[in-house]
């Protein structure tokens, strides 16, 4: 059942797409027929899903706006204080000055200190490198926080794959009896928030994640969701990776008003009562932090969610020691994001085994990821690549044909209706800059401002691309399968 699922994805990109060469060649009229229709779907598609944008940027800038400590103690005045948090923060390798920065955001938390206890979880095969950096971060913040711990995941150990995913399951284990259980907290009262090395987090988020957790109605059955905002050098990164930062980004604030499709993703948090049941993060797995949920899904029979904090962490963009291997950089990453199609095969799997597990969610969640990584892999070739074939493969018959002569004009004036989302993008994207940056300029605006026009070209090398890529790996399977690849990071920061 397993390899069936990790087949379909490819599968169907490839059949799509050779596909629609060939009727481009052999059909070249169902093919505009079908090119204009799925132009006038992803036009529809794009209005709605950007009401959606700006719906849950609005949401976001409020909830900036409020002290989330102080409508805590509010709103639950006899329950917030018995509320602890356990922080994981992953790294391998990483540099002090990245890693300082992320417990200098918890140590500058509008939340109090002594309800934080902080793991840094390093690994065994970074060697002296993490031990050292380690050692300097305990000696500044060891004392900082209710409690702190710094683990070594062993490397080779059996059954794994060398990653974030392992390394902080290995984290949260040895966090329960050298740090959880001498302080005789209920894990019931314990929220655990699991960090890329690269993560700051704004500072109310303990405060909005508090409340959000003591009010939502199924605060054991929940996932909780943050927005990535991966502006924190977005100065310094090329302009490729900006765009692709952002629109990850926007993906995102369209996914937390619509929190029935809403996932984890990279940083998230839920009880430490259900990552117990459900057994931590598996350990031999790429996309540990969308597998969670489904892990999670699967375990309770379909009673899980994701419920939205519309509340930001800051995140680095893709950087490189020059413009190509940035390049090289942001495709690897996006690839690695792209292999998150391997939830589908998992998921699957897992609603096929337990026959309690209710049909109806299981088909709304096969439905919404195959939707999902199939658009992922198809959409930016189709929209903005195969208008063209028909002219390009017709025969002299269709060439000279009223269709031929009108589709680019068609095409193109479905394409600028759908430009307007680019701009609005554009528009969003500097006013959460503008306020976070050291000496923004006013030609700064302008210059983030045209880089949008080149959209469709990173859209198809910085996504499509990769996302085949990824699809093709895992239908294949064997050697091809990708591991786990780490993004490098630097530690220049925008903001002040």
């Amino acid at each position: 059942m397993i390899r069936f699922w990790e087949i379909i994805p490819g599968a169907l990109a490839w059949l799509t797409l050779l596909g629609l060469t060939f009727l481009s060649w052999r059909a070249p009229v169902a093919v505009v027929i079908f090119i204009l229709l799925y132009d006038l779907y992803w036009l529809l598609k794009l209005i709605y899903l950007f009401f959606h944008l700006r719906l849950s940027f609005t949401k976001m800038k409020a909830n900036l706006k409020i002290d989330w400590l102080a409508r805590l103690k509010k709103d639950n005045p006899e329950n917030w204080e018995k509320i602890r948090h356990l922080v994981i923060l992953p790294a391998y390798r990483e540099n002090y000055g990245i890693i300082k920065q992320a417990f200098l955001s918890l140590a500058e938390s509008n939340y109090p200190k002594k309800k934080l206890f902080v793991v840094l979880a390093t690994e065994e095969k970074g060697g002296d490198i993490d031990q050292e950096s380690a050692l300097r971060i305990k000696e500044e913040f060891g004392t900082t926080f209710g409690n702190f711990l710094i683990t070594r995941h062993p490397a080779g150990l059996a059954g794994e794959l060398a990653g974030k995913g392992s390394n902080q399951a290995w984290a949260a284990k040895e966090a329960l009896p050298k740090l959880i259980d001498p302080s005789n907290i209920p894990y019931d009262d314990i929220l655990v928030s699991v960090f890329d090395i690269d993560t700051r987090t704004g500072p109310d988020y303990f405060g909005i994640l508090s409340h959000k957790f003591l009010n939502s109605l199924h605060p054991y059955r929940s996932s909780f969701q943050p927005i990535p905002l991966f502006i924190n050098n977005v100065r310094e990164a090329p302009f490729f990776a900006r765009l692709v930062g952002f629109s990850s980004s926007f993906w995102q604030l369209m996914q937390e008003s619509r929190p029935e499709q809403l996932v984890s993703f990279s940083s998230h948090s839920m009880s430490l009562k259900a990552l117990v049941e459900v057994g931590f993060w598996e350990t031999d797995i790429v996309s540990e932090d969308s597998r969670i949920f489904f892990q999670c899904l699967s375990h309770y029979k379909g009673d899980w969610r994701a419920e939205p904090l519309l509340y930001p962490v800051y995140m680095d963009a893709v950087i490189g020691e020059n413009f190509f291997v940035a390049l090289k950089n942001l495709y690897k990453q996006q690839r690695r994001w792209a292999w998150g199609a391997e939830n589908l095969a998992r998921a699957a799997n897992d609603f096929s085994k337990d026959k309690s597990f209710p049909a109806k969610v299981g088909r709304f969640w096969k439905w919404t990821l195959l939707d999902g990584v199939y658009s992922w892999s198809t959409s930016s070739f189709i929209i903005f690549l195969f208008g063209w074939f028909p002219n390009l493969l017709g025969d002299e018959a269709f060439r000279t044909s009223v269709i031929s002569y009108n589709l680019p004009r068609l095409t193109g004036w479905i394409l600028n209706l759908s430009s307007i989302g680019v701009i609005a993008s554009a528009f969003l994207s500097i006013i959460i800059l503008y306020p976070r940056l050291k000496g923004f300029k006013r030609w700064h605006l302008v210059w983030y401002f045209l880089e949008w026009l080149l959209t469709p070209l990173v859209f198809i090398i910085f996504s499509a691309f990769p996302a085949l890529d990824a699809q093709t790996r895992l239908m294949l399977g064997g050697r091809f399968r990708l591991g786990y690849w780490r993004t490098p990071k630097n530690n220049i920061s925008a903001f002040q």
